[in-house]
């Protein structure tokens, strides 16, 4: 089968590189064009577009940053695609969303699957992301050799929509737990605590985020070279608050992370890693 990629970003540039190590024939698009010099070197193809790229593959996976711009993007190679083949969206959106692009692939006669991934820069680059799948085993029986070669595990879902709510829930968590710690950790220093000291006692304590831990020396150093930039996060907690609003939910503590990461945006920390509500809350 010929895979398609479109979005070569952190994540997307490096599950592509691991299709191809795996053996996959790869066609890969994404408007800046020197983002997939590295893949071309390796053997992929460039695609002259969207609507050429759908021509061409069997399967597309996209990666992009909002759902405003996988279904602009989609809309360019869904038309062209062969009755049957398969869209997956690995794209952290909301699960309605999701529904939304399931309805408009089956316009085409197109197979669906959103299949977003837990996992930042490291894993991507390693081959062990987990897929969240919004379908069977059986039903996506044909896409397991793809996840395989780019993640580590593949959870299946049952339904359409269900591989959106459960990143959904993983990212307000990962949100919220760093905003939390990063809340303590600047009343401790308040306190007098002494920063390096502090970061070791809590992060080691069962009530602390195992993410603290993994993060904990980049905290101390305050490196904040990107894996997840924080403008991703800021959106995905906007996108869980929209869901709780199709649910007739409030979400009091969510609203709350939300005005802090906005607060990190404004003062410039949007492209460099999420952790760097750290250092914008202990300022």
């Amino acid at each position: 089968m010929k895979i398609g990629f479109v979005g070569l970003g952190i994540m997307g540039s490096r599950m592509a590189e691991n299709l191809l190590a795996d053996g996959h024939e790869l066609i890969v698009f994404n408007r800046s064009v020197d983002k997939a010099d590295s893949l071309l070197e390796n053997g992929a193809k460039l695609a002259t577009g969207l609507e050429d790229l759908g021509k061409q593959a069997d399967v597309i996976f996209t990666m992009l940053s909002t759902p405003a711009v996988v279904k602009s993007t989609a809309e360019e190679f869904l038309p062209y695609m062969k009755e049957d083949a398969w869209w997956v969206d690995c794209s952290t959106v909301n699960p309605s969303f999701s529904r939304q692009m399931a309805v408009l692939a089956a316009k085409y006669n197109l197979r669906f699957v959103d299949a977003p991934v837990a996992g930042s820069k490291a894993p991507a680059e390693k081959g062990e992301l987990l897929f969240l799948a919004g379908g069977s085993e059986n039903a996506l029986s044909e896409l397991q050799p793809f996840f395989d070669a780019m993640g580590k595990k593949t959870l299946y879902l049952n339904n359409v929509g269900n591989g959106a709510n459960v990143k959904m829930l993983i990212n307000l968590l990962l949100a919220q737990s760093l905003a939390t710690f990063s809340e303590a950790m600047k009343l401790g220093l308040s306190m007098g605590l002494a920063e390096k000291q502090l970061l070791q006692i809590l992060s080691s304590t069962p009530v602390v985020s195992p993410v603290v831990g993994l993060l904990k020396e980049r905290l101390l150093n305050k490196d904040f070279e990107v894996n997840f930039p924080l403008k991703w996060i800021q959106k995905d907690i906007g996108l869980a608050l929209q869901t709780a609003d199709e649910f007739n939910l409030s979400m009091p503590s969510l609203a709350t992370t939300q005005s802090l990461y906005q607060e990190a945006l404004n003062n410039g920390y949007g492209d460099v890693d999420f952790s760097a509500i750290y250092a914008n809350m202990i300022a």
